[in-house]
């Protein structure tokens, strides 16, 4: 059924229980799984002014990095199930890289990772996955992670 499988990743706990439904599927469909991470260029360039030009290119290095390590890790942990596997490492506005990976990869499914955090604070912050979920023209499927935490409005 599925040819491709994409798992996106941001290095969040919400992934954990994504990685092992999307090994699970990628075995299921004898699929190849593509592991992808976006550098959030909001994250380094939100910054005004040319005295954090260093800063900048010191900060998206080390988010490409850390990327880069997220994927490796977890495609060596997909390897070890038997699944074929591509790692990939994209730099701009993360939903919108996810859905256009999608296409260009011709993705048969995307298995996001999300914290079930309460409707208020998704109301406040909204989601990548929400966004990628609304947004896809392609089959989507999110995996949520519980979030402990000691205040009750996230």
């Amino acid at each position: 059924m599925y040819e491709t499988i994409l798992l996106p990743t941001d290095m969040s706990a919400g992934v954990d229980d994504a990685i092992e439904h999307a090994i699970d599927a990628a075995q299921r469909y004898d699929a190849e799984l593509h592991v992808l991470y976006v550098v959030d260029a909001e994250a380094y360039s939100s910054y005004p002014g040319d005295e954090y030009v260093h800063e900048f290119e010191g900060l998206e290095s080390a988010l490409e990095n850390a990327g880069r390590d997220a994927v490796d890790s977890i495609a060596e942990r997909v390897g070890d199930a038997g699944v074929e596997t591509q790692t990939v490492v994209r730099h701009g506005v993360p939903h919108e890289e996810i859905l256009e990976y999608g296409d260009d990869a011709d993705v048969g499914l995307t298995v996001l990772g999300s914290k079930n955090r309460s409707g208020e604070y998704r109301r406040l912050l909204g989601s990548v996955a929400e966004r990628v979920t609304h947004m896809s023209a392609r089959p989507v499927t999110v995996v949520k992670t519980p979030v402990e935490t000691d205040d009750v409005s996230q």
